[in-house]
């Protein structure tokens, strides 16, 4: 692609965000934090894209999304990039991601819980051990309780608020 007709990276990455994650549609690919990177080499644009986690089942769905999304703006020339390291973490959801998640009735992650590097809190976390206070989404209320370690996806939990009664999602923090 002649280099004085092909878009900037600030209009792909604007293209990009209207690309919606197929798990949760309310929020987007960028918003989601999945999108690392994206540039031009040479006449190829290359996207860089860290999966939520290695065996995510909507990874392939996502790279179809992205390169239909750029090939419906004239690209034809983009390679994905699949990047591992470092690994994903929902520290990288934006602050309009997670307003988007609590609107949709999804309780979003809390800040400073996602892996840290410390194994014990981990595991205390992923277990339950831990005393981790999920707000409802719909009332905002603190008074809620674990349904399930798992959710309608697998980077979810089912809570219930004991207030509204409201069944919900959390997302989990990874």
């Amino acid at each position: 692609m002649d280099p004085a007709l092909r878009p900037s990276i600030d209009e792909v990455w604007h293209w990009l965000a209207e690309v919606p994650d197929p798990e949760i549609p309310v929020i987007s690919l960028t918003d989601l934090g999945i999108i690392r990177d994206v540039a031009w080499r040479e006449d190829t644009l290359v996207v860089t894209v860290t999966p939520t986690y290695s065996g995510c089942p909507a990874t392939t769905i996502i790279n179809l999304d992205i390169e239909t999304a750029l090939a419906e703006k004239g690209l034809s020339k983009v390679k994905l990039e699949r990047q591992l390291s470092p690994a994903w973490t929902t520290d990288w959801i934006s602050a309009e991601g997670r307003e988007k998640l609590r609107d949709y009735g999804i309780a979003p992650p809390i800040d400073g819980t996602a892996a840290d590097g410390v194994l014990m809190k981990r595991i205390d976390r992923l277990s339950g051990r831990s005393n981790l206070t999920i707000a409802c989404p719909r009332c905002g209320s603190a008074n809620t309780e674990k349904i399930s370690q798992f959710g309608s996806t697998p980077c979810k939990a089912s809570y219930r608020c004991t207030d509204c009664l409201e069944p919900f999602d959390y997302f989990k923090c990874i």
